[in-house]
């Protein structure tokens, strides 16, 4: 088996699969990839199910090496991508071959993008998965939880078989401006909130500071004020709103910690944390209330839409 060696690993580039799933009772996060469809488009231009292993390249600079015969693409943030300093574009498949220098410059809009390879990226799982998470110090290519280093060798399979060349149709790829409306569905600690201070979030706009990883995102906006100083600490789910006790918003994301003790508004459709993956500090957004029916409809459609999805032959 093949592969990739790694020239330079670019500002913060990590190996995620969809995710770790299941180990919550012993306190490890899920992790896996910050925009799940990019992931997930990314994988299906290479022929991979949905969970194969890809890198995640946060604002860019990864620089590979290909040691064998296979198929890349990439997909999410806006960022420069070159075969032996040949731009080529992203959301399509690209052959490549033993020698070819592949090169992720900067990001222009967005934040993440997703390097997925025909095959999948080969490394030993950990509870179940490859998923990195730094703060856990788990996952990865040598399972100890570190983003990529130069020299890693990242395996795959070798592919002589050149597939179809595909590209994600125009009206699939997202618009990275730097502002996105996120739908949130209420949770049973909205009661710690008056309606005043419910429609004051809902009608705010906010915008993302310096303090956001792949753990969470702490916002700045109207100040939001809940009844209750605190609670029993619990569980966490993806996307979860906590309001601790300054009043600006903490929305937590893939590698949140497990529980937590600060009240919570409500969690964001899991839907628009793709969107809200691909903010910057400065980017601005805006919430919208709905129901865990129009909740539940929207994911249904979504998944319909996806497995529908005709890739283009280019």
């Amino acid at each position: 088996m093949g592969g990739f060696k790694v020239i330079q690993p670019g500002i913060y580039s990590l190996l995620q699969d969809a995710g770790r799933f299941g180990w919550h009772g012993i306190g490890l996060t899920t992790g896996g990839p910050m925009d799940r469809q990019a992931f997930r488009l990314a994988n299906k231009l290479c022929g991979n199910n949905d969970d194969s292993a890809a890198i995640e390249v946060t604002v860019g600079g990864l620089v590979l090496d290909a040691k064998n015969h296979s198929s890349i693409a990439v997909t999410g943030a806006d960022i420069p991508l070159t075969i032996n300093s040949k731009p080529v574009p992203l959301w399509r498949t690209h052959h490549v071959t033993p020698g070819d220098r592949i090169e992720l410059g900067y990001a222009s809009k967005g934040s993440r993008g997703y390097l997925a390879v025909a095959g999948g990226f080969q490394a030993e799982a950990i509870f179940d998965s490859l998923a990195t998470v730094c703060r856990e110090s788990l996952g990865g290519l040598h399972q100890d939880g570190q983003p990529l280093k130069a020299d890693d060798i990242l395996a795959c399979p070798e592919s002589d078989q050149q597939p179809r060349l595909l590209s994600v149709p125009e009206n699939l790829r997202p618009d990275n401006n730097g502002t996105a409306t996120i739908r949130v569905i209420l949770g049973y600690q909205q009661h710690a909130f008056t309606e005043v201070q419910k429609q004051l979030f809902f009608s705010s706009e906010y915008a993302l500071t310096n303090s956001c990883d792949r753990m969470g995102y702490r916002l700045s906006g109207a100040q939001i004020t809940p009844s209750i100083g605190g609670i029993l600490s619990e569980g966490i789910c993806l996307g979860a709103i906590q309001v601790p006790a300054d009043g600006q918003p903490i929305i937590l994301l893939r590698d949140r910690q497990t529980i937590g003790g600060y009240p919570k508004l409500g969690s964001v459709l899991s839907l628009d944390l793709d969107r809200l993956a691909q903010l910057v500090p400065g980017d601005t957004l805006r919430f919208e209330a709905i129901s865990i029916d129009e909740a539940h409809n929207a994911l249904l459609l979504a998944e319909q839409k996806f497995a529908s999805t005709k890739l283009e032959t280019v």
